[in-house]
């Protein structure tokens, strides 16, 4: 098979690369190892409604519920609330991941692009050691399908980064080992996404709940991989059903990876691209991913586009890809990274004193950085190291 373009995987980040690069009429291949897209779901499904409709058109079929905004809960139980215009990346629509991811996926064979699941890639191919296309195995049977681009989009320390030679690992810092309940229980709030935070809690992160209509939400947990061990995601996740949902039935459990890493030092390689999870774009401090990921995969196509046709596949000739993405997302990611940093180390009686402030304080219409502004005001000596951020 050959084609202009190979995505490998078929989430948010690969679909819109794969439709953008297929509308500008690029000769587009997406390879999905498992025989569903969009199954299983390893993410809590919250996003933000303006960003994802400068995007996308929001179908009501793929929207679970629509929050008004988000509780944010200290350890001993004091709660500040966030609207969903100003609670950040991850509030405001639910989705249901398995019917928008397969939407998107349909909108990039719509325009042309070729779908193929149940296709894992095994290695890249390469010609005079630059990669040329993509050695797969598809419903059993090998498939060589020969590209001058490469688009990876297959997630967390992303097999297509490392064999173009593009360090993907990271540190167990740096990942955020996750566990997801799907609860059916008459307590949950319809109306409002829910933060909770401890260190006996979810060490290094935090629990959260995502309603998702007739009582029904996703209630998850992430823990920094360095305070993590086997088992210990869905332990705690355990115990906090226990507490918070006693009577709570869980009809789907799911666990995975995040990244919760800075920027990562190159995306590019000559002839790849990565986007999503693969390149690290995910927010650090939330562990939010599915806007970046879809923004980063509009930039790759509409930078394939252009590379393809000038025949420039080079690492310098994908430039354009990495000013892009940093410029759109980088910073913030680095910023978020500093904060997690920082608020890792926190102990939770820093975490009530910090909460705890903002009782008496309006931030209904503040957004994060305006949160950390007002923090830092009434806790200016706790926050001294991230004065730099926040002045």
């Amino acid at each position: 098979m050959k084609c202009d373009v190979v995505v490998v995987g078929a989430g948010p980040a690969g679909s819109m690369a794969a439709r953008t690069a297929a509308a500008a009429g690029l000769n587009v291949v997406m390879l999905e190892k498992r025989q569903e897209i969009g199954d299983p779901v390893r993410c809590a499904e919250g996003v933000g409604k303006r960003v994802l409709c400068e995007m996308v058109k929001p179908d009501s079929q793929w929207i679970a519920a629509e929050v008004k905004g988000a509780r944010i809960y200290a350890p001993d139980g004091t709660r500040v609330v966030m609207s969903e215009d100003r609670a950040g990346s991850e509030v405001g629509y639910v989705l249901e991941r398995k019917i928008f991811d397969r939407a998107l996926a349909m909108d990039a064979a719509r325009v042309g692009a070729k779908v193929l699941v149940k296709t894992r890639a095994l290695e890249l191919l390469r010609k005079n050691g630059v990669p040329c296309g993509v050695s797969a195995m598809h419903m059993g049977e090998p498939l060589q399908i020969e590209a001058p681009l490469i688009i990876g989009a297959d997630g967390v320390e992303s097999k297509v980064g490392r064999w173009a030679g593009i360090d993907t690992a990271l540190k167990p810092k740096d990942i955020h080992c996750c566990a997801q309940f799907l609860v059916q229980d008459s307590t949950i709030d319809d109306e409002y996404c829910e933060f909770f935070l401890g260190n006996n809690l979810a060490p290094g992160g935090y629990v959260w709940t995502f309603p998702k209509g007739d009582k029904l939400a996703n209630v998850g947990i992430g823990v920094q991989g360095s305070k993590s061990g086997s088992g210990v995601p869905v332990r705690l996740l355990k115990e906090f059903m226990k507490s918070h949902f006693p009577n709570g039935r869980v009809v789907e459990i799911v666990a995975g990876g995040d990244p919760s890493s800075g920027v990562i030092e190159s995306a590019t390689a000559d002839g790849v691209m990565l986007v999503g999870d693969a390149a690290h774009q995910t927010d650090p401090i939330t562990g939010g991913g599915i806007l970046n990921a879809m923004k980063a995969g509009i930039i790759a196509g509409e930078v394939a586009v252009k590379a393809v046709s000038n025949g420039n596949l080079s690492k310098a000739g994908l430039k354009e890809y990495e000013d892009r993405w940093r410029a759109e997302m980088g910073k913030h990611i680095a910023r978020s990274f500093e904060y997690k940093e920082f608020f890792v180390k926190l102990t939770d009686n820093d975490l009530n004193q910090l909460i705890g402030s903002l009782k008496n304080e309006d931030i209904s219409k503040m957004d994060l950085r305006g949160m950390l502004r007002m923090l830092f005001k009434l806790n200016p000596k706790l926050l001294w190291e991230l004065r730099h951020l926040v002045v």
